[in-house]
């Protein structure tokens, strides 16, 4: 739900902005140029702080610093999508649920919560409706960059246990895991090296054998996934249907998948992008 980095814009004695985004530098001349380069950062999902050279300088050398400003740059877009997201609700009868994945820190659920018409669903069992109940957490297995909400497979297993021992009609049931199921076609992400570097042609599955046999011994409706962004699809665990839309948001772009449900079985479902 959150960005990924603060992208630091220094304001030089010339009057114009200095900038560093994906190994590029960028030197912004006009006041356009400056609002232009904000909204692309804004559309790939970065954060960025405008400042004087010297306090951009200072917070660069301060590594609590710069985790300090990330914070804050956190708190403060997550209470404006919740607020934009309440104003839009507001008088509808959409039901807006949302679920902090394992890269997000954990200040950020207190914001949610105070929302009028967005539900944090995080560990909860929800009545979306009169026919389908549903399960959720964002939580993951670990990951070589050790995210805020990782742990190991066996206590993610005890999460779920947790959850599905509370349904009433398990073949209604939603899981909304944000690790996708072990060994599927939703969890195969590009093979990294010891420094973290992508490795070109190799893949490797990453997912939760938790959340697989989960869906096995439970056979719940619906799994709806996440976590590895280049792995979107469906595929079938016996009668689940599960999906992961994936991500490409440094584009701009939005993955999704547009789920019909009718009481006892999945209607009809596609993978969209807009």
């Amino acid at each position: 739900m959150t960005g990924k980095a603060t992208v630091p814009v220094a304001k030089r004695s010339d009057g114009t902005f200095k900038a560093n985004f994906m190994n590029r530098e960028y030197v912004l001349r006009t006041s356009k140029e400056l609002e232009d380069f904000e909204e692309k950062l804004d559309v790939a999902g970065f954060y960025y702080h405008c400042a004087d050279e010297e306090t951009i300088q200072e917070i660069m050398s301060n590594e609590k610093e710069q985790n300090a400003l990330f914070l804050q740059k956190i708190v403060e877009r997550i209470g404006q999508w919740i607020e934009f997201a309440d104003e839009r609700l507001a008088g509808t009868a959409i039901k807006c649920y949302v679920c902090p994945g394992n890269d997000d820190v954990f200040e950020i659920d207190e914001i949610i919560d105070r929302s009028k018409y967005v539900t944090n669903a995080e560990g909860k069992v929800i009545n979306i409706n009169n026919d389908n109940e549903m399960i959720s957490s964002g939580w993951s297995t670990p990951t070589p960059w050790k995210t805020p909400r990782e742990i190991s497979d066996e206590m993610l297993a005890k999460k779920i246990e947790s959850l599905a021992s509370q349904i009433d009609n398990m073949e209604n049931c939603i899981f909304a895991l944000h690790d996708p199921p072990r060994d599927t076609s939703l969890d195969e992400a590009q093979a990294i090296d010891k420094n973290l570097k992508a490795t070109m042609g190799d893949t490797m599955h990453v997912g939760s054998s938790s959340v697989r046999n989960a869906i096995i011994k439970y056979q719940p409706l619906l799994g709806l996934h996440g976590h590895i962004h280049e792995s979107k699809g469906f595929c079938k665990l016996g009668r689940t249907l599960c999906t992961n839309p994936g991500s490409v948001y440094g584009t701009g772009t939005l993955q999704n998948a547009l789920i019909v449900l009718d009481k006892n079985k999945v209607e009809d479902f596609a993978l969209l992008m807009g």
